[in-house]
C-alpha cells in the first residue's frame, strides 16, 4: 500500500516509482518470459489482491512466481515471514533499495522482480493486471478468459476511473481524511458511485455483461474488505455492503469463483488494517466481527 500524505487535509497516494513494462516480445528490454518475474503481494493489500485474482484466472501460477509478505508493517515496511528463497531478501525495503539506493518512499506491493537483472521492474500497481492480460496470453491457460477485451477496453478504462478515484481510492480518501471537508467530500462521492454501482448491476450479472472483465477485478477487493474494515474502521459507515441487494449478491457471485474467494483472506485483512495503521486505531486492537456469510446463494446465474 501506498504512503499516507495529507495535502489540506485530503489524502494524496504516492506516487509508483518504478514503471517498466514486460512486453511480449521483449521491446521493453523484460521480455514475458515464464519463470523469470517474482510478483510480491500482501493479502492485505487490495492492489495485490487484484494481480493474484488475475493470476489464477489466466492460469499464470507457473509462469509468474509470488513471495507473500507478513500482513503486520511497521517503520522497516513489508517483511517476509521467511527469508525470500528467491532473492533473499527479509524486507521488501531491500529490493527497492538495491533497485534505486536513492529511494525515500514507502516500500509497496505489489512489485514484480526481475530474475535475471536483479531489480524491481514496476511497483505500477494499475498496469500490472493489464500487463498480465495483454503481454503474458502465449502463457495463459487454454480457455483462460478474456478480461481486457479490445473492443471494451475504453468503456472498461472510463468505469475504472470512476471506481479507482471514488471507491479504491475513496475509502482511503475517507480514512485518512484530517479534516471534516476532506472526509465528506470523500464518503459522499464513495456512496454515489456505490449507488450508480447498485443500479447498474441490477440489469447485468458483471459490470460488463455476463462475463467477468478487469473491471469486476477491479471493483472486488475493495467491496472484500468493506464491511470488515473500511465501513468503521475508516468510518465509511452511511451503508454496510449487505445492505445492497445487488452489489452484496455480486460480491458474493464473484467470491464463489476459486480466483477470488480464495486469494481473499480476512485474517491478513483485518490484522493488516487494524494493527499496522495505528493512527486511526492506536490500541491495535482488532475487531472480532462482522458475522457475515460470503457463501450463501446468490442468485446472479438467475
Amino acid at each position: 500500500m501506498s504512503v499516507q500524505e495529507v495535502e489540506g487535509g485530503r489524502f494524496v497516494r504516492q506516487a509508483n516509482r518504478f514503471t517498466d513494462r514486460i512486453t511480449a516480445d521483449g521491446s521493453s528490454g523484460f521480455p514475458a518470459e515464464p519463470g523469470r518475474y517474482r510478483l510480491f503481494v500482501s493479502y492485505a493489500c487490495p492492489w495485490a489482491h487484484r494481480t493474484l485474482i488475475v493470476r489464477r484466472l489466466l492460469g499464470l501460477e507457473d509462469a509468474i512466481g509470488v513471495g507473500v509478505v507478513d500482513p503486520i508493517r511497521d517503520e522497516r515496511g513489508w517483511r517476509f515471514p521467511d527469508r525470500d528463497p528467491v532473492t533473499g531478501a527479509v524486507f521488501l525495503s531491500e529490493l527497492y533499495l538495491s533497485t534505486d539506493p536513492s529511494f525515500q518512499g514507502r516500500y509497496t506491493v505489489p512489485s514484480i522482480w526481475d530474475t535475471v537483472t536483479e531489480r524491481l521492474v514496476t511497483n505500477d500497481f494499475p498496469n500490472i493486471t493489464t500487463m498480465f492480460e495483454t503481454e503474458f496470453t502465449a502463457h495463459h491457460r487454454p480457455g483462460a478468459p478474456d478480461l481486457y477485451p479490445e473492443a471494451l477496453r475504453t468503456e472498461i478504462d472510463e468505469l475504472n476511473g470512476l471506481v479507482y478515484t471514488t471507491v479504491n481510492n475513496g475509502v482511503y480518501k475517507a480514512g485518512f481524511a484530517t479534516s471534516q471537508a476532506a472526509y465528506e467530500e470523500a464518503f459522499d462521492a464513495l456512496f454515489d458511485t456505490f449507488g450508480r454501482l447498485e443500479e447498474r448491476l441490477s440489469t447485468r450479472r458483471f459490470l460488463f455483461g455476463d462475463d467477468i472483465t478487469e473491471a469486476d477485478v477491479r471493483l472486488y477487493p475493495t467491496l472484500a474488505r468493506f464491511d470488515a474494515v473500511y465501513h468503521g474502521h475508516f468510518k465509511c459507515n452511511l451503508k454496510r455492503l449487505v445492505d445492497y441487494e445487488n452489489l452484496w449478491a455480486y460480491a458474493r457471485d464473484l467470491y464463489s469463483v476459486p480466483a477470488f474467494g480464495e486469494t481473499t483472506n480476512f485474517d491478513h485483512i483485518k490484522r493488516h488494517y487494524y494493527v499496522t495503521q495505528r493512527n486511526i486505531n492506536p490500541s491495535g486492537v482488532v475487531a472480532k466481527g462482522p458475522l457475515v456469510d460470503w457463501t450463501t446463494p446468490h442468485g446472479r446465474d438467475r
